[in-house]
């Protein structure tokens, strides 16, 4: 028998009993451009960091950032070489610095898949055709500027050196747990500015804790701010009593979900630790509607009837689950089921029969928890690929940067003179 062969007899055993115990197997691992993130910022640096915050006199400035968000159930379809991701990442009309991509059923759900080891040439296959797509857009943008800086200089006789990785995208954190893959792509400039990246893996599927359900969670830094991505695929079902089990796939999600807390400081462990929180999925929600009524709301556009009808906005209203979160008003069509490669909802045509009853919904949210945070966009995308179509938000993202003054320059170039200035400025008048 072939050593390789042996080997993965053993491995799939380890790998069941790991996932039944809810054993961490391989779960706090994740795939980046760079080959250790963590080297290149590491944990003492930010040890060195709050040190010099007591040591040394500094303040807090405020930037802001562009942050693209979609969640997108794939429906196990494996992309082609060509696949054109341009419209759904919107590269062409907005620039974001950066892009937090969810996906659901990246592989089918077969017991295969749930209990043996992940596919990675299918996550790999999705990190490059995005990575093919980001950089192919920024690279346009140089080429552009490019070209209209060289006729500047050639008009005025100067020359610079321009640097075109600047503009282009890297990824930071992959992780995929059975069907449900997390990426995270930064633009080139701010990768300085990342540190302590982490990933937590939760399974509620199959006796509550294999992968096929669950959430993969990340976390990192921006300078001073903590951000957490939580990408969902809940349990499914358009019965009554499955609302329940959605709602327990949250609160487990919620409070078993859990990140390292550093060697020397406390770093935020639980997601609602976090200062920037977001959370995106198919939550699979659905309308508490019958079918036939269901899609004659929807033939007629009135949103705010369906809306009223579905799960997840009820859950809310009713405090059963996401106290203190919130989603932006929603204005397209509901998401789920469609025939794939069409327009066309699933189900059942006058004089027809069919096996599954599937009603519109929408299952594919993005929801965010915290201060800090303002969605600009909340929209779909038109992609056939499956029976789901894209969601995707925008976000500007305020992030505290810390600045030392430590000299008489640093405080003459800092606002706090101009503060000093004014002040006594009046003084000086009245005197």
């Amino acid at each position: 028998m072939p050593s390789k062969q042996r080997s993965g007899e053993v491995m799939w055993p380890r790998l069941v009993a790991s996932k039944l115990l809810r054993r961490p197997f391989g779960s706090s691992r994740f795939v980046a451009d760079l080959p250790n993130i963590q080297t290149l910022f590491p944990l003492h640096s930010f040890d060195d960091q709050i040190l010099s915050e007591r040591s040394l006199s500094s303040h807090r400035d405020t930037v802001k950032y562009k942050i693209f968000v979609s969640t997108w159930n794939v429906g196990g379809v494996t992309p082609s070489d060509d696949l054109c991701l341009d419209d759904w990442l919107d590269v062409q009309n907005h620039s974001y610095d950066i892009y937090v991509l969810g996906f659901q059923e990246i592989v089918p759900l077969r017991a295969k898949n749930v209990l043996g080891p992940e596919k990675s040439c299918i996550s790999n296959k999705w990190n490059s055709l995005i990575r093919d797509t980001l950089n192919k857009s920024t690279a346009n943008k140089v080429s552009n500027e490019g070209s209209k800086l060289k006729e500047q200089e050639e008009r005025s006789g100067a020359t610079s050196r321009g640097d075109n990785s600047a503009g282009e995208f890297r990824c930071i954190m992959s992780k995929q747990m059975v069907g449900i893959m997390i990426t995270i792509w930064i633009r080139c400039e701010l990768l300085q500015f990342i540190h302590q990246p982490s990933v937590s893996c939760i399974g509620c599927g199959v006796m509550g804790c294999l992968g096929n359900k669950g959430a993969v969670s990340v976390r990192f830094f921006v300078h001073k701010t903590s951000f957490c991505f939580v990408c969902c695929h809940l349990a499914s079902g358009g019965k009554a009593a499955d609302v329940h089990l959605r709602n327990t796939d949250i609160i487990d999600i919620l409070t078993r979900t859990s990140f390292p807390r550093g060697t020397s400081f406390d770093l935020p462990r639980k997601i609602l630790d976090h200062d920037r929180v977001i959370l995106l999925g198919d939550l699979n929600y659905r309308i508490s509607l019958q079918e036939g009524e269901t899609k004659s709301l929807v033939e007629q556009k009135r949103w705010s009837n369906l809306l009223e009808k579905d799960q997840l906005r009820m859950e809310f209203t009713q405090g059963h689950i996401f106290q203190g979160w919130n989603e932006g008003l929603i204005t397209f069509s509901p998401t789920y089921k469609y025939y794939p490669n069409t327009d066309m909802y699933y189900g059942c045509t006058p004089g027809t029969k069919c096996e599954k009853k599937r009603a519109p919904a929408w299952c594919d949210r993005i929801l965010w928890y915290g201060r800090g945070l303002k969605q600009i966009r909340y929209d779909r995308c038109e992609s056939r690929l499956s029976d789901h179509r894209p969601v995707r938000a925008a976000f500007t993202a305020e992030v505290d940067v810390l600045r030392h003054s430590c000299s008489l320059g640093g405080f003459l170039m800092s606002d706090r003179l101009d503060k000093y200035l004014e002040k006594y400025s009046f003084e000086f008048k009245d005197n």
